[in-house]
């Protein structure tokens, strides 16, 4: 079978039968063409022409090419990805990646807003404008259940419920949870509910989006990012190392949480993590806000 061929079979399946979200499927992609790349330029036309030698060229030139270390990680998983569907499914007899070694990535602590710098991002939206009420209702519920931008767009009308206070997420591997949310970011949705998003429907009751733009269309992941920078920056807010992001107010409602007494499993299901591992990421953050504060309030800390 080409290589190719190989390469968009496993991507129809990943998006077909495991039901991967289409930003996840583009990233299998780009790491897969440019496997398919270096493969071609190799001499290698068929996916069993494919050699464990092949494979740990490749990683070596992506790290040659000033990739990191957790992108090639990334990179092998959608390759072992790739080459054990191929075996699955009989087009190949034996895994050229099973061999292989991942790169080691050192974890990085998540970039976290402080709790001020929330408040005045959460404050900067003019609650009096249509667009304004709607802006502040999405960041308001963003920071309240730390949901993932795509879960945060896609989000159904029908799965949240004002009353009871949570909202019901279908989040990575189309996985279900109930998350959470506190009074602010109910209210700020029932004013939004109650006074722009029948407007800005115009008599069509059909769209099952939460939030929509001024044309009643669903809220999409660009339009948001933009938002949220144009507030950051009317706010004065900047995180470390770069922009505020959707991702880095997930950070922040899972490190407060943590930080004000939380329970990690609790965490664990309100973000939808698989791996508790991923989660205890946010406990050095936490752990170094503790030491922060005994070395402020001990007598004899210092």
């Amino acid at each position: 079978m080409p290589i190719d061929r190989g390469i968009d079979l496993f991507l129809d399946h990943l998006k077909v039968e495991r039901g991967l979200s289409p930003a996840t499927i583009d990233g299998y992609g780009r790491d897969l063409v440019r496997l398919g790349g270096f493969l071609t330029g190799r001499g290698r036309v068929d996916v069993d022409d494919v050699t464990p030698v092949d494979v740990t060229d490749h990683l070596l030139e992506l790290a040659e090419s000033g990739l990191g270390a957790r992108s090639r990680a990334r990179a092998l998983v959608a390759v072992r990805g790739l080459f054990r569907h191929l075996v699955a499914e009989r087009w190949l007899d034996a895994d050229p990646s099973a061999l292989v070694e991942a790169p080691r990535a050192v974890p990085r602590s998540p970039v976290v807003l402080g709790e001020t710098a929330v408040a005045q991002l959460l404050a900067a939206p003019r609650r009096d404008t249509p667009r304004g009420a709607r802006d502040a209702a999405m960041l308001e519920l963003l920071y309240a259940s730390g949901l993932r931008v795509s879960e945060l767009v896609r989000l159904p009308l029908a799965d949240v419920n004002l009353r009871a206070g949570y909202v019901r997420v279908t989040g990575k591997g189309r996985k279900t949870r109930m998350v959470p949310m506190g009074g602010e970011a109910r209210a700020a949705i029932e004013r939004y509910l109650a006074e722009v998003r029948p407007a800005w429907l115009r008599g069509r009751g059909d769209q099952p989006a939460l939030f929509l733009t001024e044309r009643g269309r669903p809220m999409t992941r660009q339009g948001f990012w933009k938002l949220l920078g144009v507030y950051a920056r009317a706010a004065g807010v900047r995180a470390v190392g770069g922009s505020v992001s959707p991702h880095k107010l997930r950070h922040s409602f899972a490190t407060h949480l943590l930080e004000r007494g939380a329970d990690l499993r609790a965490v664990q299901a309100m973000l939808g993590h698989a791996d508790i591992a991923t989660t205890q990421l946010y406990t050095h953050v936490s752990r170094a806000h503790l030491i922060e504060q005994y070395r402020r309030a001990h007598p004899r800390a210092r």
